[in-house]
């Protein structure tokens, strides 16, 4: 803090020897100091970074533990169906993915329903109000199932709600953690004569539980 000279002055003030009978008042100063204090530099904490794999378990579908691992690009393209195909889950990253787990926004996981390990083949019955645990690193965050809809891959302007901040709205800003786990509706698909698939082999119809964040706990 900057200190001010501070003394006795004002316009007509007499000066010594020049008619004046009282002594000359005392002038008094504070210092001003020479340097002004700096404060350290406060030190932001890192952000820790994502493991490569998280782990999913929902009780009402009998899945423990299962791994989904992050990867940068969009649902179920190329890379998204390689990891499925290999035994995981995958969640996408990047520009058109989504968020990592307990991040506000949209955290995206695929899986298979039908084909190799099958972890998501009983998803499309989950309910309201039921539970999604994602084990990341050492914390558990626990979603709750809020509604259901359906992804066309056909459809441009329905990937874009998929993978949106708030899924189904695109645009809206996200005010919370939001899930989406996404499986195929092949049998769906198929029992209404739908037979169109995508170079990876994927049918056109997807059906997303949509969850929001309600509890975080350590792992």
């Amino acid at each position: 803090m900057v200190a001010v000279v501070s003394g006795c002055s004002g316009e007509g003030a007499q000066r010594p020897g020049e008619g004046s009978t009282q002594a000359p008042r005392e002038r008094r100063t504070t210092s001003v100091p020479t340097e002004t204090p700096t404060e350290e530099p406060t030190e932001q904490p890192e952000a820790v970074p994502e493991p490569r794999r998280s782990f999913v378990t929902i009780p009402a579908i009998g899945l423990q533990d299962f791994p989904v691992v992050r990867y940068r690009g969009t649902p179920d393209d190329a890379p998204g169906t390689a990891l499925q195909n290999a035994g995981e889950m995958a969640s996408p990253r990047g520009p058109r993915g989504g968020t990592r787990p307990g991040e506000v926004g949209n955290y995206i996981v695929t899986g298979h329903r039908l084909t190799g390990t099958a972890p998501l083949r009983y998803s499309p019955s989950l309910a309201k109000g039921d539970r999604i645990q994602v084990r990341t690193g050492g914390t558990v965050f626990v979603y709750e199932v809020r509604r259901t809809r359906w992804t066309s891959f056909r459809q441009p302007a329905s990937l874009r709600a998929q993978r949106a901040q708030v899924p189904g709205r695109p645009g809206a800003t996200a005010p919370q953690p939001m899930i989406t786990l996404s499986t195929c509706a092949t049998l769906e698909d198929h029992a209404n004569g739908n037979y169109w698939s995508d170079e990876f082999d994927n049918p056109e119809h997807r059906i997303d539980k949509i969850g929001v964040l309600v509890a975080t706990r350590p792992a």
